[in-house]
């Protein structure tokens, strides 16, 4: 929320004085007996705090989604099961929840998308992964396009659709196995690539420790690697690049 929103809220009395303050404050933390939220992350950084749900007792869980939309009218979760959902759903009958990427969201309406990221993996397994991270930077206000099962074992597959990479402000390459696709990309778009190895693959991938060490190592320009499965890094630091790209 910007200056004029927090106001707006407390005037109609939506939001307590106390929170407005901490929210009017770059450094604002709202305390909870469990949980210390940073209400001015929005002001920093350009999107709210995002709940991490796995492992979360339910009671916790559900205050502090319950908290955060209330403060700023839409929430994301990540790793949630079909249980927390239920539970959620129970007192926030609007929330909606994708079971492959285990993602939860209230979604603001009417909320602007700008840019354009594309999302794309080498293999069908590596979807879950894919669509977390597609999820993440589309709710952080990207535009965001797909393409899944272009992997090397076929790279006729990529060659075909490479039209897809056109005004792109950044690529997320996901793969398992021994994490080739990131490289090939990064070596045929004029754009950042953010590579994420996934846990895909047989015994030595060693749980995607393979593929990791294989986008570390890649010799192609402009590509970055976060940590194994870790779609929702690479959703941030795509919507962050989409939105210093577009937002000029």
């Amino acid at each position: 929320m910007n200056i004029d929103e927090i106001l707006t809220r407390f005037e109609m009395g939506n939001l307590s004085k106390e929170d407005a303050v901490k929210m009017l404050s770059a450094d604002g933390t709202l305390e909870m007996a469990y949980a210390k939220l940073d209400i001015g992350r929005k002001k920093r950084q350009g999107f709210p705090e995002v709940v991490y749900c796995s492992g979360k007792k339910d009671d916790y869980l559900l205050e502090i989604f319950k908290k955060l939309y209330e403060l700023n009218g839409e929430v994301l979760g990540t790793r949630a099961s079909k249980e927390q959902y239920e539970l959620l759903k129970n007192e926030l009958p609007q929330i909606q929840f994708d079971e492959e990427s285990s993602i939860l969201k209230i979604e603001a309406p009417e909320k602007k998308h700008i840019g354009k990221v594309v999302v794309c993996t080498a293999g069908t397994a590596d979807i879950p992964v894919a669509k977390e991270a597609a999820e993440v930077a589309e709710f952080m206000g990207a535009n965001v396009e797909k393409l899944f099962d272009v992997g090397v074992s076929g790279i006729h597959r990529l060659f075909h659709n490479l039209d897809i990479f056109n005004d792109a402000s950044c690529v997320i390459a996901v793969a398992g196995m021994e994490g080739a696709l990131a490289s090939i990309v990064a070596g045929l778009v004029s754009c950042p690539v953010i590579a994420v190895p996934t846990s895909v693959g047989y015994g030595a991938s060693f749980n995607g420790i393979s593929a990791l060490l294989t986008m570390l190592n890649s010799c192609a320009n402009c590509i970055a690697t976060v940590n194994i499965d870790n779609g929702y890094g690479a959703g941030v630091l795509a919507s962050q690049i989409n939105r210093q790209t577009y937002e000029k």
